[in-house]
């Protein structure tokens, strides 16, 4: 049987990209584009790509510059968006980022024209903790990132992840550019963050989903970066619950929905986290 890939590879088409593909024998149901944040890589992403796949969700990281060298009017993305229209013929295309890709994501919406956008760890214009410099600031800057231990051991070991990057300014542009891009976009957006995130409060993320009458998600205990924290798992199953509602049309309700024993409809609770 064929399996999703474990690691990042290289996609056909006509854009260097790296991703995760489903299986041979799994339809296609949508394609999310992925832009990392500071200090991020492609293969960061590797547990939310595998997870994605399995699901018949393709995970696509663009080759495009950094966060903070992207044209903000969306025009490096327009092409990855319909390359993945024509990969998968009819399933939504969500545009999706970390950090200052979340922002990235939000200000090339217009031009990039998703289906869909899935905004995570949204920052503030102030730098988070953590510095590279000393041993303390790079274990600052880990458990701000993350509270899961094997992601932690991933990044420490990793040659091309950048330690010290949340220590750097948010760029003024992108950061304007996707305040304005919140009051018109028009698109079904899920917003993702942890509610214990120490470099961007939780009332950021509120203020963003306010804007953007997007669904929310906060993490229980949640770090910044929440699709890669403890609770990884629910993160996922959450977000592949919001791209089989987006799949049949933001205008429908969801399509699970949870009640008390009394047929009464419950708030849903926070994510809570789990074991890696």
């Amino acid at each position: 049987m064929t399996t999703t890939t474990a690691s990042p590879v290289p996609l056909t088409g006509g854009l260097s990209s790296t991703g995760w593909e489903p299986a041979a024998e799994v339809t296609v149901r949508g394609t999310v584009l992925l832009l990392p944040g500071r200090g991020e890589h492609p293969g960061v992403y590797a547990r939310f790509g595998r997870r994605l796949a399995f699901d018949g969700y393709r995970v696509v990281v663009p080759a495009v510059p950094a966060a903070g060298s992207v044209p903000l009017d969306g025009s490096d993305l327009a092409g990855p968006v319909a390359e993945a229209r024509e990969t998968a013929p009819g399933a939504p295309v969500v545009l999706a980022g970390s950090d200052t890709g979340a922002l990235l994501a939000l200000a090339a919406a217009r031009q990039a024209a998703p289906d869909g956008l899935l905004l995570v760890g949204l920052p503030t214009t102030v730098p988070g903790p953590g510095t590279a410099d000393t041993p303390d600031g790079w274990t600052d800057e880990l458990g701000a990132r993350t509270s899961c231990p094997a992601h932690r051991g991933l990044l420490a070991a990793d040659p091309d992840f950048r330690p010290g990057a949340l220590g750097e300014d948010v760029p003024a542009e992108l950061a304007r550019a996707a305040e304005d891009a919140a009051l018109s976009h028009g698109l079904p957006v899920l917003v993702v963050h942890g509610s214990a995130d120490p470099v961007s409060p939780p009332a950021t993320a509120r203020r963003f989903a306010g804007r953007l009458a997007a669904d929310l998600v906060l993490v229980a205990d949640g770090r910044h970066d929440a699709l890669n924290d403890a609770a990884h798992r629910s993160v996922a199953a959450a977000v592949v619950q919001w791209l089989e509602r987006l799949r049949g049309g933001p205008h429908l309700p969801a399509q699970i929905v949870t009640t008390d024993a009394g047929g009464r409809t419950t708030r849903p609770r926070a994510l809570e986290g789990d074991p890696a």
